[in-house]
């Protein structure tokens, strides 16, 4: 969906403010040239006070960018396209972000186990005079686990860096039943609808 524009895309300074090797591969794949640095932003905001978690993560995607806006500001060769992505796992109106720990990752495999989850990927577009925002959904359904499973999981380490303690696109995909919506999405960055929000900022 890109390859028209690609050689004008990669002819701009594009930003990928994420330090997730997961959102890097994924534009990657689709041969676009950018620079990765990584946000600072602190995730401090309080998820009750949105009216949904896709808003949340939305939300905490555009300060990332934001941010990472204000630091370049000062580059001699500034920003064309700065992407930012935030990516939660939400079970009840709870939220499940990366664990701190390995006994907070089987806890959080524990609470998906054998049930259907929803991954939300909030993902901000920021040109030097444009912000595009929008949030994607995917739900998704765990396979039903027993103990030894959940700890050999984790004993991988692949849930340490990843929201809701589990990465679709490796180890982890052997315990993922099924999805209804967009793979990508559960990887961290919704792929086509990036590329849509890509194509109609550069025509308008």
């Amino acid at each position: 969906m890109l390859e028209p524009l690609r050689s004008v895309l990669n002819g701009k300074r594009i930003i990928l403010a994420s330090s997730s090797p997961r959102r890097a591969e994924i534009l990657q794949n689709v041969g676009l040239k950018f620079e990765i640095i990584p946000s600072t932003y602190e995730e401090d905001l309080n998820p009750e006070s949105f009216k949904n978690h896709g808003i949340f993560a939305e939300t905490t995607a555009r300060n990332k960018v934001l941010e990472l806006s204000e630091r370049l500001s000062k580059d001699k060769i500034k920003p064309d396209i700065i992407i930012g992505a935030d990516t939660i796992v939400s079970l009840n109106g709870k939220i499940y972000g990366k664990p701190t720990n390995k006994s907070e990752a089987i806890k959080h495999l524990e609470m998906l186990n054998g049930r259907e989850h929803t991954v939300f990927t909030g993902v901000v577009i920021k040109t030097p005079n444009k912000i595009d925002k929008f949030y994607e959904c995917t739900q998704v359904f765990m396979a039903k686990l027993d103990r030894p499973t959940i700890q050999g999981y984790v004993d991988t380490n692949e849930p340490m860096d990843k929201a809701g303690s589990y990465g679709i696109q490796g180890y982890g995909g052997s315990i993922i039943e099924r999805i209804n919506g967009d793979y990508f999405n559960v990887m961290g960055l919704p792929l086509h609808r990036l590329s849509v929000h890509l194509i109609n900022l550069l025509n308008t």
